[in-house]
């Protein structure tokens, strides 16, 4: 069992890496860093980042990037038996598309308590009303997925400072 756990946990981490990496890409352009890749039979089939600025479009969120990319891939729009990776608790509109995608499983590296609904304003992934629940493991490879968002935001706080007082 123990042994077990730790298999589960080491490719939990392998791909909350690839996730990070897709993050590092948002970061690159100015956007809140976060990145998600979508996992089916061992393989990354997706791979996704914030674009909502560069885009110019509210609904360009890492998991709504990778989803449209992964039902592309499979040609069908449910990806049952697959697995998100996502660097951030997902958002009511992402959790959403989750469930309607008929995600298999989603592995949250940082939680987000004033907008995460996987468990924290909200669960919407594992809401027994909906036709569909996702099953969720949180913080993998947390710290290393909310210190770049906090760098992140810091960075923000520190240029907006400095526009005010040139």
């Amino acid at each position: 069992m123990g042994e077990e756990k730790f298999m589960s946990d080491s490719i939990h981490e392998k791909y909350m890496r690839e996730a990070i990496r897709q993050a590092k890409k948002a970061y690159a352009l100015d956007e809140v860093p976060i990145g998600c890749v979508i996992v089916q039979d061992g393989r990354i089939i997706a791979r996704g980042y914030n674009r909502r600025n560069t885009d110019k479009n509210t609904l360009s969120h890492a998991e709504l990037n990778a989803i449209r990319k992964a039902a592309k891939k499979l040609g069908d729009w449910r990806l049952e038996g697959c697995t998100m990776y996502v660097t951030l608790e997902p958002c009511q509109m992402c959790a959403g598309a989750m469930v309607q995608a008929r995600l298999t499983e989603a592995v949250i590296g940082s939680m987000n308590p004033k907008a995460g609904c996987a468990g924290s304003v909200l669960n919407i992934l594992e809401m027994p009303a909906f036709n569909h629940q996702v099953q969720v493991t949180r913080g993998v490879l947390e710290q290393e997925c909310s210190e770049m968002l906090s760098q992140f935001f810091r960075e923000l706080r520190e240029k907006k400072g400095k526009k005010i007082h040139p």
